[in-house]
């Protein structure tokens, strides 16, 4: 979009025109994440229109969270994971694939009575003691999802230990999962989540809830993640049988 006027040919208004344009041009990779979008002049001049209709287009990237915007700055491009269904992968080793920078918010690490529900997913005995990792996952200090692990407080018993990757830190324990089951579904942030995630109260997120096992059977984590639907997509391959 550089170096000449691009044309706008269809009927809708010229700011959706404008917005389309742009958001085929994230999608496509001709913008790389935390680049700067081209000024609203610039986008005035190249596309020959006012500065008024490259406002109100690239708000509307913003609403659909392909753009973020920093106040005195600029506008630039929003991290976005592509996740396939079929890898087992941590939520860092996603974003190291993907050249992302991964990091934690660490709301909350500390050994707890397992609740019914986490004893029933972990087939554990009752009053058996867990490890429950609350934090913020970050893609480039963006906050992409809110994520809680359960996991037995024999495999992480110094919650503390655990850095950014807990696959990692499994690894290091002998104790990393060779498989999980995943189940996905579209539910609307509360007050709280909204405010953890930065996004309005009541928008659609996807709440995940994976199971996974060691190559005894053991279940050895449970991981509710409530993930910003603006930067997640999930992408499963079928084939025909």
């Amino acid at each position: 979009m550089t170096g000449h006027t691009q044309e706008l040919t269809d009927n809708s208004p010229l700011y959706m025109q404008v917005a389309r344009k742009l958001i085929d041009d994230v999608r496509a990779g001709r913008y790389q994440v935390d680049q700067a979008l081209p000024s609203e002049r610039t986008l005035s001049e190249l596309l020959n229109v006012s500065r008024v209709t490259a406002r109100k287009a690239i708000d509307q990237l913003v609403e659909q969270g392909l753009v973020v915007r920093k106040r005195g700055s600029g506008n630039y491009i929003a991290p976005r994971i592509e996740q396939p269904l079929s890898n087992l992968s941590s939520f860092s080793e996603q974003l190291q694939q993907r050249g992302y920078r991964p990091g934690s918010r660490w709301l909350r690490r500390e050994l707890v009575i397992a609740s019914a529900d986490e004893q029933m997913s972990l087939g554990l005995s009752p009053n058996t003691k867990v490890a429950r990792l609350e934090r913020l996952r970050l893609a480039d200090d963006v906050a992409m999802a809110y994520e809680v692990s359960v996991l037995r407080a024999t495999v992480v018993p110094q919650p503390d230990a655990v850095g950014d990757s807990l696959y990692k830190y499994l690894e290091g324990a002998g104790k990393a999962p060779v498989r999980a089951l995943q189940h996905i579904r579209a539910m609307n942030a509360s007050a709280d989540l909204a405010r953890q995630l930065d996004v309005p109260e009541g928008q659609a997120v996807l709440f995940i809830t994976r199971i996974a096992y060691l190559d005894s059977g053991e279940a050895v984590e449970l991981t509710h993640s409530y993930c910003r639907s603006d930067h997640y997509d999930f992408v499963a391959e079928m084939r025909r049988g």
